[in-house]
This record gives structure tokens, sequence and C-alpha cells, in this order.
């Protein structure tokens, strides 16, 4: 796998299948053909057979995956078997409401720091880490082994935030911001646009109303 350029495709499709395994493996399933995994997740057998080759397969011809070992391998491809640093930039409704969501810890991604320039918000509680002040975000970063920031704020800060952050060592970026980060190309950036998800879902309902026919 060394030096083998994986497609964006490929790459997004592993948190799913880490995620219907690791359902598999809580159900007590032991093993798992391709063929199985295809008709529960809905993608090809032999769509799953090549993502699987892109990491020198996993499971062996005509005796399928142990669901345990193929689990743990995507999640250390993907990262999980580390413990990830986290700091939300943002503590407005959406910034408070990932710092609440457990589900992250489980998978080894630990909010450290949660940060505001509202005075009115500084001191809140959320979970158990109390909103800090953006002038004490530099020196957080620095002390804590940050790894990622999450940024729930508005595009005209973002940009400054983020270059600040890349100078106090910052790896990656999970940007919630309407606004494309220019930072060094060893730095990662995900963006997510809660819009456009949205309105992905509106094309394929109109799309499926105007080739069923549906008023």
């Amino acid at each position: 796998m060394e030096g083998k350029e994986i497609s964006q495709a490929v790459i997004g499709r592993l948190p799913r299948y880490f995620r219907y395994l690791g359902e598999l493996k809580d159900e007590g399933i032991e093993r798992i053909s391709s063929q199985e995994l295809s008709d529960i997740m809905k993608v090809t057998a032999s769509q799953i057979r090549q993502d699987f080759n892109n990491f020198g397969g996993f499971g062996q011809q005509g005796y399928g995956y142990k669901v345990e070992y193929l689990y743990e391998e995507i999640g250390k491809i993907l990262g999980l078997d580390k413990k990830h640093n986290l700091i939300i930039v943002g503590a407005g409704n959406l910034g408070q409401a990932l710092a609440n969501y457990m589900n992250f810890e489980r998978r080894g991604f630990l909010f450290k720091g949660i940060f505001d320039n509202n005075p009115a918000l500084h001191g809140k509680k959320i979970r158990d880490m109390e909103v800090k002040p953006m002038e004490e975000l530099q020196e957080f970063v620095r002390e804590n082994d940050i790894d990622i920031a999450v940024l729930t704020i508005p595009k005209t800060s973002a940009v400054a935030v983020a270059e600040q952050l890349v100078k106090d060592g910052i790896k990656g970026f999970w940007n919630f911001a309407h606004v494309d980060l220019n930072v060094p190309k060893r730095i990662q950036v995900e963006n997510v646009h809660l819009s456009d998800s949205l309105m992905k879902l509106t094309y394929n309902i109109n799309r499926y109303e105007e080739e069923n026919n549906v008023h």
C-alpha cells in the first residue's frame, strides 16, 4: 500500500464500511462474505473487493472476511487506533451540539476545549468544558497537543483563525465555515457544508418525482 494513491471515493466509503462492520461485530457475527456485505450495504460485491484490494485485501477466496479483524484494520487505516485531541472554535449552536455528541469519544476523538470571542459565553459549561476566550487559544493549543481544530465560526474570521492555528501546530481542520482555507499542503482540511447535503437531498426528491410523475 505504501506510496499508492488511494482515490477519495474509496476513502469516502471506508467510514461506512467501519460503521457497518462495527454493528456486525456487536451482533456477534464473526465472518462475512463480500456478497453478504454487499446485500447489507447496497454496494456491489466487486466494488467491496476492489476497495479492500487497495489495502492488500483482507479475506481469503471462498472464506470471506473475519469481521473483527476487518473492523480493526479499517480502523487503523482511518487512524482510529490513535487518540486525536480536538478543539472547537465557535461556541454557538453548532459548536455546542458537536461538543455534546458523545459518539466522537468512542472513536478516539477527544474534545479538549471550546473557544469563542463572545464574552457572554465565556465560562459557560458545555459537558465538562468551559468556553474560553479566543485570547487563550494559542497557548492552549500548544500546551495540550491539539491535532484538529473544528471551525464553526463565520467565514469572515475563519481564514485568520486558521492561519494562526497552523502556526500553533494544528495538523487538520474540520471546517464548517463556508470559506476555502488557504493552508500549507501538509495541513489536512475536511470541509463540511450542511446546506450542500440538504440540496443534494432536494435534488434527489425532485428527480424522483419527475421520473415517476409524482405531483
